[in-house]
Order: structure tokens, then sequence, then C-alpha cells
């Protein structure tokens, strides 16, 4: 769809507005996008871990759509094709995983790991487990209180499936996606210069050279497009892609862009929501992909983010997104076209990817592994 902005007006509009009105952003509705309109969907994006721009294109729409539910108010069940999507099914996700039940990621969406979660809870409880969440069985979770208390039991098995893997980096999975590409999506553009670097080449050449580099160290890598891909990929195609190859981690690069040009630094995303709940496994990926990246350029440290955007949130392994730097920034711009900055990047990450295979008590200073040495270290016996 065209994204609806400030200054639109029509049904679609009115839509839109009803909804925000339903969730106590707005006061009145009407047809038009004005400035309370604007403020109001900006509230509404930084409450989802949306990216916050005021525009309302598919993601935004998406989840627009899905806040018209709240848990209760419809019956719920495994619908194949078209699954059930909507904030009702978040909150009964994560009421499940607070209750120890295995509903995998709470994406909000209604598959079948979440009506055998569903089902599961039915049958200790003495209900006719159909997987179908309706009023008998939304009486019998407002009874009962959490079962695992002091943390999510899905973030647990994540990071105990995770540790028992081993710390070598032969033979895991990893899927490197170059962000935008296709068609008319370059992404963020240079606005001057020689050259026309545009975000989608420049993150594939980064793409391409962790590649090499991650292969080099014994993983399997795929990419998610080529340099010049037919059309543009969602972030929904994107995760369906690594899910589909059964990845270990995504790692997704791009670069940012601002209208003050003083904006710089690099940023990197997790999944997680605005009550708290966030990939722990993720969150650390994040976290050692920021450090190593700042250590080792000297890059402002613009800190990690929880965001609840598609790539994240319906990837079934830990994946992180980076914004390496602003291209509408000077000092960004001259280091990100410099290849051999290029280079220390992806260093980085090979650093950080390596340490997320370390146990905690055994990990590394943050800049002090020789990447250079991997793939002789990980061919040793010792580090089988």
């Amino acid at each position: 769809m065209r994204s609806i902005r400030r200054g639109d007006s029509g049904p679609a509009v009115a839509e839109i507005r009803s909804i925000l009105v339903g969730l106590d952003l707005l006061d009145s509705p009407s047809d038009a996008f004005d400035d309370a309109m604007d403020t109001a969907v900006r509230a509404f994006q930084q409450s989802r871990g949306i990216g916050v721009d005021g525009l309302v294109g598919d993601e935004t729409w998406g989840a627009l759509d899905a806040a018209r539910w709240r848990l209760g108010a419809r019956t719920l069940y495994h619908s194949v094709p078209a699954a059930l999507v909507g904030e009702d099914v978040r909150a009964l996700q994560e009421r499940l995983l607070e209750m120890g039940y295995d509903t995998g990621r709470a994406d909000s969406i209604y598959g079948g790991r979440t009506a055998r979660a569903v089902a599961q809870f039915q049958r200790e409880v003495g209900l006719t487990p159909d997987g179908s969440c309706g009023p008998n069985t939304m009486k019998a979770l407002r009874r009962l209180g959490r079962k695992v208390v002091g943390g999510r039991p899905q973030w647990l098995r994540e990071a105990e499936a995770f540790r028992q893997a081993g710390t070598n980096l032969m033979g895991k999975t990893i899927v490197i996606d170059a962000g935008h590409g296709g068609g008319d999506d370059l992404g963020v553009v240079v606005p001057e210069g020689p050259l026309r670097w545009t975000e989608a080449d420049l993150v594939f050449d980064l793409a391409a050279r962790l590649e090499g580099r991650l292969a080099a160290a014994g993983m399997r890598v795929h990419l998610t497009r080529g340099p010049h891909p037919a059309r543009p990929m969602t972030g929904a195609e994107r995760a369906t892609l690594a899910n589909s190859l059964g990845a270990d981690l995504l790692i997704s690069l791009h670069v940012d862009g601002h209208e003050n040009e003083a904006a710089h630094g690099v940023a990197t995303y997790h999944y997680g929501t605005g009550n708290g709940l966030s990939s722990t496994v993720g969150e650390r990926l994040a976290n050692l992909v920021q450090r190593e990246i700042v250590v080792r350029t000297g890059m402002r440290d613009c800190r990690i983010h929880a965001k609840t955007w598609e790539l994240l949130r319906l990837t079934q392994m830990p994946a992180v997104r980076v914004d390496l730097g602003y291209l509408t920034s000077p000092t960004d711009r001259d280091r990100l076209v410099n290849p051999l900055f290029r280079d220390q990047i992806v260093e980085a990450i090979l650093a950080a990817v390596q340490r997320m295979y370390y146990p905690v008590e055994i990990d590394v200073p943050t800049g002090s592994i020789d990447v250079r040495q991997l793939r002789v270290a990980l061919s040793s016996p010792r580090s089988a």
C-alpha cells in the first residue's frame, strides 16, 4: 500500500483514526490526517517498537490492524492457510510463555505451535484439548497464576539450546541479510560525491565480505539476496527464508540517514516489545555486535534497542539488525565508502559471532579476538 501521511484524507485515514481512538491515542474520529493524528501514529509506532516516522505503511498498518483485538474479544484457533493475527494472540502467547508453555516467539500469529501449547494447557486443566482459545479456556487462564517465576521459559530454552551447540563455528548456519535492494528500493542514497553509493550497494558489499570470512571460519553462510534482485523483499519474506534454512543466527545489515547531517554512529536492534519481553539470546548478540564494532572502529555508540520489526519478530533464531552509520553524515560516509573500513566492520561482526558461542564464564574482552587466527583455532581438536 502507499504510505499514508500527514495532510492525507479519506476513508483509509478515517479507519486508521478510528483504531487510534479505540486505543485512546486520539480523542475524536475524522477523515483528516492532521497534526494530532501524526502525534498519535508516532506514539503508536514507539509503543510497538516500529520505526517512528509518522507514516502508515505496510508494517504500521499491520500493527494497527492487529491492535483492534483484545484477548477474550474473539475465539482464537489455528486457521490454515490464513492464520489469525492480532494483539490478542500476542497477549495469549505471552501469558502461556509465562506459565511455562512453549508457544515459540510471541509473534502475534496463531500458528500450529501456539495451538499445541493451548491444547497442552487445556489437557492439564481438564478441558477438551482442541487447541482453540474460547470462553472456557479464557476462564481457566484467568484463574491460574504463573507456573514459572524469575525468567521467561522460552528464552531459557533458547539460551540452553545455544549453550549445548558448543563453541565451534564449524557447521553452524548463519543468514546474512543485506537490507533493501530490488527495483527502486535503494535505501539511503549518498547525496553528493564522485561516486553515487547507495545503502543497498554498500550493505551488499559488506554482506559479501562477511560471507567469505564466516565461511572461512567454518560456518554455512546464506545471503538473503544477490547484488541486483529483481524485486524488493519484505521483512516477512526474509524471515521466512531464514526459517526455511534452519539458521542458527541472522544478521541484517543496514545504514541509516537523517535530515540532520550531525547524526552519526552505529546502533543494533534485537527483538523485544514495549512491555519488557525480549529475546535474551538476541539481546546478547546485539550487545556483542555493537560493542565489537564500536571498539574496533571507533564509531559513535548509539546503543542497542528492542524492536518488533517483522524480520526480528518472525525469525525463529536469534536475529539482529545493525545500522552501520549514517550515509547523511560526512564523517560516517567517508569511512563507509572506504573498503578497508568495511573490512574492520566485518572483522568486528565475525568476532561477535564467535563470542556468541563462548559460555559467559569463558568469554573474552571486547576487541581481543584475533579474527585472522580464528580458522586455525576452530580447526584444532581442542575447540571441538
